[in-house]
């Protein structure tokens, strides 16, 4: 263990160092890494200041001196959401927007040369990248409804047929076309389409699509390696039938291989029962939950 925790401090130590943290001017645009961050989060159309306190785990003391100094530079605004006078939104300038800009493209370069130096490992170090920041984030994850047609969903969709191919050999050769031709029976009114965000990148999905006036069909439940392990499938599978309930539906079904022994275990601790076969391959097992 003394080990594990040494090697976790070189690790702390190194990204500190290689990030810029102890900088006075984090990419060089005159700012510490505390008050970039917080710009970083400021949206456009405004972004609750208390969101952005919480997401970086601030007190409020340090917050408003952040939010004051990026008020000064001209690159934010400020002021009471009239909706709600407990609330204060915090907006982009245009002069914000241009900095934001300019960090993402110091950003973007700084990183491309960090990953070069990783050489022909690479998509290794990528990967171990991918797997520390999805449980660094674990408690900040959010599953957002998304359009079957976004480019989110597409990665999402992309890479649950990429996996099955891998793991059921019937599917190897059937062709899935994205965009999903039958995008629209994923959409309200009429379905759900739901994905996973670590920070800003998609690491789950699950869908929703009728079959008859009050029974829908689960589709498409997808993990990535890097949240695996974390209770994330249960959840997105928590999140679609919270939807079906929503939607007034009283039966989900869906089909399965028995070779996904992870999902089907998790299908059958949370109350789906076998029932007739209503698909055919590469389907194998057919579940239903009455909600």
């Amino acid at each position: 263990m003394l080990d594990a925790i040494a090697r976790l401090r070189r690790f702390n130590r190194a990204v500190t160092r290689a990030v810029g943290a102890l900088d006075t001017s984090f990419l060089g645009r005159g700012r510490p890494l505390g008050m970039a961050r917080v710009l970083q989060l400021v949206r456009p159309e405004g972004t609750d200041v208390a969101l952005i306190r919480d997401k970086l785990a601030l007190d409020s003391g340090l917050t408003s001196r952040f939010l004051r100094s990026l008020e000064r530079e001209g690159l934010i605004t400020t002021a009471t959401d009239p909706t709600d006078r407990r609330r204060r939104i915090a907006r982009l300038t245009d002069a914000g927007r241009a900095e934001m800009a300019a960090y993402e493209r110091i950003g973007f370069d700084s990183a491309a040369r960090l990953i070069a130096r990783a050489g022909s490992r690479a998509d290794e170090v990528v990967a171990a990248m991918d797997l520390i920041a999805t449980l660094l984030n674990r408690d900040q994850l959010e599953i957002r409804s998304a359009d079957p047609d976004s480019p989110e969903v597409g990665f999402c969709w992309q890479s649950y047929f990429d996996e099955l191919a891998l793991r059921i050999p019937a599917t190897r050769t059937a062709k899935f076309t994205l965009p999903d031709p039958g995008a629209d029976s994923y959409r309200p009114p009429h379905g759900r389409c739901l994905v996973a965000w670590s920070d800003d990148l998609p690491v789950g999905c699950v869908a929703l699509r009728p079959l008859e006036a009050t029974t829908a069909e689960v589709k498409r439940l997808w993990v990535h390696d890097s949240a695996r392990g974390q209770g994330l499938a249960r959840r997105l599978m928590q999140a679609i039938e919270d939807e079906a309930r929503g939607m007034g539906l009283a039966l989900l079904k869906l089909d399965t291989n028995s070779a996904l022994t992870e999902a089907l275990a998790l299908y059958r601790a949370t109350g789906w029962r076998e029932t007739a076969p209503y698909t055919g391959e590469p389907a194998d097992i057919w579940l239903e939950k009455r909600l």
